[in-house]
């Protein structure tokens, strides 16, 4: 499969298995809260409705209030997100489950009939501007994050292995090497492994030469080892938990002082 083939499929299955996700919710549970700060289950499903229909050209809601006045509003981008759930929280859980249908199916449409050039357009996505097949991989991460948050907030198991977490599983390790350095500022020299179990398990080694490079393997015993289930380490990276809720699933071994930094320092989302 090409990229443009294999992001296609893997977004319109991420967003049959949100649909399949909140099917038959009573309207109680629609408004269940999440980690995520302000958010139902709702919520977050009217966020991804709303991403998805601002790139349909969907004009953004007015809003009366100052929404960036919200204390978990932290930029530009989260204001426009509060824009979205704000505008559709009078609606039923089964009337946003019908709206999110129809926009994914235009969505899917959408993105059927572009052509390789506009797949490849440099376009504004949270990441800067780039080709619009990465931010189309950005999308991916985000649909199959909030996944997680609906699962999590419902409290029922979700797969969460197979391509889409591949996927996924680019974003949360592209930017590692940041953590490493800035966050947890493992010193020049440092060979470090994370050792991910489960359903998305993986080595990710990292050599530290005043920056931190994913390497296939190292050059020399490893420093510190972090070993941890792969779903845990989706939700450090994207600010969903904390190692403190967690500890007894987290294995240090080898240098301990880097290895608890490097498990606490791991957010990368806002």
């Amino acid at each position: 499969m090409t990229e443009r083939s294999t992001y296609t499929t893997a977004l319109s299955d991420q967003w049959d298995a949100l649909a399949r996700l909140v099917t038959g919710l009573g309207e109680k549970r629609w408004r269940t809260p999440t980690v995520l700060p302000g958010w139902t289950v709702f919520d977050v499903l009217a966020h991804v409705v709303g991403t998805e229909s601002m790139l349909l050209g969907e004009p953004t809601p007015k809003h009366d209030g100052d929404l960036s006045a919200l204390e978990y509003v932290h930029n530009e981008i989260g204001a426009l997100n509060e824009a979205w759930v704000a505008a559709l929280r009078p609606l039923t859980g089964e009337q946003l489950l019908a709206k999110f249908t129809e926009i994914t199916d235009r969505r899917r449409a959408m993105l059927t009939g572009m052509t390789d050039e506009q797949w490849e357009t440099p376009s504004p996505s949270p990441v800067g501007t780039v080709p619009y097949s990465r931010f189309m991989r950005v999308r991916l991460f985000d649909c199959w994050m909030h996944e997680l948050d609906i699962a999590d907030a419902l409290g029922v198991r979700v797969d969460e292995g197979g391509p889409r977490a591949e996927i996924a599983f680019a974003e949360l390790t592209g930017g590692l090497g940041r953590a490493v350095v800035k966050g947890a500022q493992a010193p020049d020299g440092s060979r470090i492994t994370f050792a991910l179990t489960g359903p998305a398990a993986r080595a990710l080694h990292l050599q530290v030469d005043g920056r931190a490079n994913l390497v296939d393997e190292l050059d020399g015993p490893a420093t510190v080892t972090v070993e941890m289930p792969c779903g845990l380490f989706a939700r450090l990276r994207g600010g969903r938990t904390t190692v403190a809720e967690h500890s007894d699933e987290i294995t240090v071994t080898g240098d301990r002082d880097l290895g608890n930094r490097l498990a606490d320092t791991l957010r990368f989302t806002i």
